[in-house]
């Protein structure tokens, strides 16, 4: 599976998960509607946009579509882990579905997902490269180890459907990614899976059974997420919380902006603007140096950020 057929398929499989996932959201919801944009990348191709605003449960949801395709610098693929010749200016097309709901409440996770598909070829069209990446992760504002413990016990089973090593790999793999470096690693939520490069014949699977995975990955967050959301949306909240709420947006933000592999991709391949900062909340702050006092729910919920082994959690 490697050139236009993949191509083909890949964007039709990207086309019916971004469906599905604007239904959920708009379903989940409860109140909101979707807004739609549809944009053209001068390099080639494009994507839609989709963007529920001040909905009744989340206060901004973004749900993404892409399929990019045009001329990689030199020294570009080897930066995104491909495995191409030095030095040469390569071709390349990419198509994903990618998503954030920040929502209204904190005491309901802001959730995130990307599933992608890359593929690299020589100026002349011959194939040099492909493979699949993506991943879903939860960034808590209030400390419920029990939201923490059902999102990756879904996000396991997922996972063991395909192969046993899956999510303890791409577990660990996200909890050393969705770390702000530059805040003494402090840890963006409480993780998930994360996973890239994966090509035909990892773990023994053929590129076909690696996208039945990331598709079912693509398709987690019904089982994975939906739960929480609905156990917590009545939650009563009141300002102290709303204020953590936005610093701990305030530490999504620069991750986003510093670290993340797609929004650098996106400012560096000349997408639309707009969609690679879909990701942001309408709404964060920065307090200057905070302490929170032992014991207290922030102090909780930072506590939690640090690794561990919560599909196996007793909560």
């Amino acid at each position: 599976m490697s050139g236009p057929p993949a191509r083909e398929r890949m964007a039709a499989e990207m086309e019916r998960l971004h469906d599905d996932a604007t239904a959920f959201f708009q379903r989940l919801d409860g109140g909101g509607g979707f807004r739609e944009d549809r944009w053209s990348r001068p390099g080639g191709g494009g994507g839609v946009a989709r963007v529920l605003a001040d909905g009744a449960t989340f206060e901004k949801a973004g749900v993404n579509r892409s399929a990019v395709s045009g001329v990689l610098p030199a020294g570009a693929a080897a930066r995104l882990g491909a495995r191409v010749p030095g030095g040469e200016e390569t071709m390349f097309y990419a198509t994903g579905v990618s998503l954030v709901v920040h929502p209204w409440s904190p005491k309901i996770p802001t959730a995130h997902l990307n599933v992608r598909y890359f593929e690299l070829t020589d100026l002349a069209g011959v194939p040099l490269d492909a493979w699949l990446g993506g991943g879903t992760d939860l960034t808590p504002t209030y400390p419920y180890p029990e939201d923490a413990a059902h999102f990756h016990r879904a996000l396991k089973a997922v996972c063991d459907r395909h192969h046993s090593s899956f999510y303890g790999r791409f577990k660990s793999w996200c909890d050393h990614y969705f770390v702000n470096t530059h805040r003494n690693d402090e840890r963006r939520g409480i993780g998930g899976i994360f996973f890239d490069n994966l090509r035909d014949g990892e773990s023994g699977l053929g590129l076909e059974r690696l996208v039945s995975f990331v598709l079912d990955v693509g398709a987690a967050l019904p089982a994975a997420y939906e739960p929480i959301v609905r156990r917590r949306r009545d939650e009563a909240y009141g300002e102290r919380e709303r204020r953590f709420q936005l610093a701990r947006r305030g530490r999504y933000v620069e991750f986003n902006l510093v670290h993340d592999r797609g929004t650098v991709f996106g400012l560096q391949t000349g997408a639309r603007i707009e969609s690679v900062l879909m990701s942001l909340p309408p709404l964060a702050a920065w307090d200057y140096a905070p302490e929170y006092a032992p014991g207290s729910f922030e102090a909780e919920l930072l506590a939690m950020l640090e690794p561990r082994d919560w599909a196996a959690a007793s909560s």
